[in-house]
């Protein structure tokens, strides 16, 4: 009697590629991610809508101020304690919307349309996607508010110019707090693009951006006065403005202050995001 050995064929591991042109590398992923958010249209409104907001707005608000000062009218309540920088700035919260919204499309806009499982098999190790993601709308959203901001500051110091509350760029604080607005903007987009990663859905990656940075300050009103004035300046929105502020108040944060709270919402966000990525199904 004899016994026959059965054989199998030895496992063996899936061959890489041994191309240099086909291997996945932190620069590679960041021009895929830099391709495909330029190939959007919505990529150009939306970043156009943010630049236009920073300018129009600022403007309308100096020739208004202007109008009322050359008429003799009293002045608006409002205007009160405003200068040509505060002016100027006056846009930021509506450019906020749009450059947070583009943020969460960035991510969230793959999830519909099923284009994430390409992405995340091209690219395996997930984690790579998301912090290119963030790097390369940061620093777009960074850009374009810098832009913004810079352009409409000249914009409304032209048009204020002579007036009791004229300013230059050569006044203390401006560039820097000009360079703040970029900041603040670039790290709103960072956290729309977490928000559209950990949520995976456009519509509540909106809603949640919109309610921490635009209604939950109002909300606020309804706590005590001392957890108010012990919380509020700690929200996203609040540490933001600090950054860029020229004066600071009693109460709030300084401009370092703000931009370590402010970074710290940024990595907590990004934090819930890339667990969400790891541990779920594309």
């Amino acid at each position: 009697m004899s016994i026959v050995a059965e054989t199998r064929p030895a496992r063996t591991a899936p061959a890489r590629p041994t191309d240099p042109h086909l291997k996945v590398t932190p620069r590679r992923v960041v021009r895929s991610e830099w391709a495909k958010l330029w190939s959007l249209r919505s990529t150009w409104i939306t970043l156009g809508l943010g630049l236009l907001f920073l300018l129009a707005f600022g403007t309308i608000a100096a020739l208004r101020y202007k109008l009322m000062l050359n008429s003799g009218q009293p002045m608006d309540p409002d205007f009160a304690d405003a200068t040509a920088y505060s002016l100027a700035l006056f846009g930021v919260p509506f450019s906020l919307i749009a450059l947070g919204v583009l943020g969460v499309l960035t991510a969230s806009g793959e999830y519909t349309s099923g284009m994430i499982r390409s992405t995340l098999a091209a690219v395996p190790r997930r984690l790579p996607v998301l912090w290119s993601k963030a790097a390369v709308y940061g620093a777009i959203a960074f850009a374009t508010a810098v832009v913004g901001a810079l352009a409409g500051f000249l914009i409304s110091s032209g048009v204020l110019s002579g007036t009791p509350i004229g300013m230059t760029l050569a006044d203390g604080g401006v560039l820097r707090g000009l360079l703040g607005v970029g900041v603040y903007l670039g790290l709103v987009g960072v956290i729309g693009v977490a928000l559209g990663t950990l949520l995976r859905s456009t519509a509540g990656g909106i809603s949640a951006l919109v309610g921490t940075f635009l209604l939950v300050p109002g909300l606020m009103s309804l706590l005590p006065k001392s957890w108010r004035a012990d919380l509020t300046p700690y929200l996203p929105s609040n540490a933001g403005e600090s950054i860029f502020a020229l004066h600071h108040s009693t109460g709030t944060l300084s401009a370092g202050a703000g931009l370590l709270v402010l970074l710290g919402w940024t990595a907590l966000a990004l934090g819930g995001a890339a667990y969400r990525l790891m541990r779920s199904d594309a």
